[in-house]
């Protein structure tokens, strides 16, 4: 048996960093679902293939060996991708990509897979409603959408990117409404997730506050497979 500890939220609440950061305090494997669906989104735009195009993205996903170690390092073959797949290209497109239902059917497996035989953080959009329904304990991160606009502009200008931030936040808006409304998999809370608003919260003090949320679970006896 396996504990699985699956973070939700939009672009911006800080899931990615959170769910890292809480899967290295606890030794357990660390999976980043979003680079999953970047990953493909790559492979899909260096060989022509449409955002929209469901089954050729399906079809791609398929022949591609696609990885991602205990820390979150996704490959592609032996080609390291963790960082191509950042720009703002791969994002929108994997924003689009990841709506197709051949894709997310094609990435399912792959994903679960990750909790065979290992404790696990995953983080994504769907993770507590669709990929691991039966978690150990599920979470919803949110924040303000302005605070979530600061963090994605400062997150893209250590990476060498200057956004605007209201180009930030109209852009996370569009991505929101997507995610929302998109007739598979949509970004929503589900009735048993424990949500966290870390609007005036450190990254230290959501950490904290899961981790103890875990162990509370773990003394309980709540442990799912």
């Amino acid at each position: 048996m396996t504990y699985i500890i699956a973070i939700d939220g939009p672009a911006g609440a800080g899931k990615s960093t959170v769910a890292r950061l809480v899967a290295q305090r606890l030794g357990w494997r660390f999976l980043d679902t979003g680079a999953l669906y970047r990953a493909l989104s790559l492979a899909a735009v260096e060989q022509g293939v449409a955002a929209e195009n469901g089954p050729a993205l399906a079809s791609l996903a398929s022949g591609l060996d696609l990885r991602q170690d205990a820390d979150g390092r996704t490959t592609i073959g032996t080609r390291d991708v963790s960082d191509a797949i950042r720009t703002e290209r791969i994002t929108s497109f994997a924003s689009r990509s990841s709506a197709q239902p051949e894709v997310r059917a094609a990435l399912l497996e792959l994903q679960r897979s990750a909790s065979k035989n290992a404790d696990l953080v995953c983080e994504g959009r769907d993770m507590g409603s669709v990929v691991f329904p039966n978690a150990t304990l599920k979470v919803f991160l949110d924040a303000d959408p302005q605070v979530r606009s600061i963090r994605r502009a400062a997150e893209l200008e250590c990476k060498g990117v200057a956004m605007d931030i209201a180009a930030v936040r109209s852009g996370l808006q569009q991505r929101d409404t997507a995610d929302a409304t998109r007739s598979i998999a949509p970004l929503q809370r589900v009735q048993d997730q424990v949500a966290i608003d870390t609007t005036g919260l450190t990254i230290a003090q959501v950490v904290d506050h899961i981790l103890e949320l875990i162990a509370k679970r773990i003394r309980e006896g709540s442990v799912r497979t």
